[in-house]
């Protein structure tokens, strides 16, 4: 990368810690390490980052709690490191609104490929102002798609972040408006994204999405569930206050 990134790395292992450590400091990348929640809050407070490289299973708060709660006020890329290979583990992963997440054991080199990939779109997201952006891309009535910076804008001024996936299937779906799509057309358009997809992975996305645009879960007016089909974007859809 043409200048160096910076990386916190938190696990409660010390082997594996140090393990990633070296590797990236070898790659030239700026790296942090915590064994706790706790410890990572407090550089994550004091410092800025561009990549978190996160175990789940830390002492007291867990690694899922700490993804939560750093997405809700920050565009951090998360790669979450399980020592599971747990399908169920990932999804709520990506619920909490991680970019990727890797198995232990795992290889160093493929860390380091995702861990380039992602902090080039946090970088991308990041660039642009938003004073100086392109316009916006409507998505609803009161709702823009600015894709420069993966954000979402509401007449209310309020600016939304979206995740990588969150953003790939809002692109899909407005390349698509008023077509029925199903969970496997879906899934082709986000084919690129690092995770192990599932018909599952569409359902999240799409829940978090809604939440996102303001679309009302129990009656969603925006993206529709066609009950054995998938899913309709409607475009013209009116948001609620």
């Amino acid at each position: 990368m043409s200048d160096s990134a910076k990386v916190l790395v938190v696990d409660d292992d010390a082997v594996t810690r140090g393990c990633l450590l070296n590797y990236l400091v070898a790659e030239n990348y700026d790296v942090r390490e915590a064994a706790t929640a706790e410890e990572a809050e407090r550089l994550l407070d004091g410092e800025e980052f561009e990549l978190l490289l996160l175990d789940i299973r830390l002492p007291r708060k867990d690694g899922l709690t700490l993804t939560r709660e750093l997405r809700a006020r920050s565009d951090i890329g998360i790669i979450l490191v399980s020592g599971r290979q747990d399908e169920v583990e990932r999804i709520i992963g990506l619920e909490c609104g991680a970019d990727d997440y890797v198995s232990k054991p795992f290889n160093t080199r493929e860390i380091l490929a995702r861990a380039k990939n992602l902090i080039r779109r946090v970088r991308q997201a990041g660039a642009a102002s938003p004073a100086a952006g392109p316009a916006a891309v409507p998505v609803c009535e009161g709702c823009a798609l600015y894709e420069d910076r993966r954000q979402l804008g509401h007449a209310d001024g309020e600016v939304t972040a979206l995740t990588e996936g969150e953003f790939q299937l809002l692109r899909a779906f407005l390349s698509h408006p008023g077509q029925t799509m199903s969970r496997d057309a879906l899934l082709d358009q986000i084919r690129n994204r690092e995770w192990v997809p599932s018909d599952r992975t569409v359902d999240v996305l799409v829940g978090r999405l809604r939440r996102k645009l303001r679309d009302d879960a129990a009656n969603p007016k925006i993206i529709l569930t066609v009950h054995g089909a998938g899913y309709r974007f409607s475009p013209t859809a009116r948001l609620r206050a």
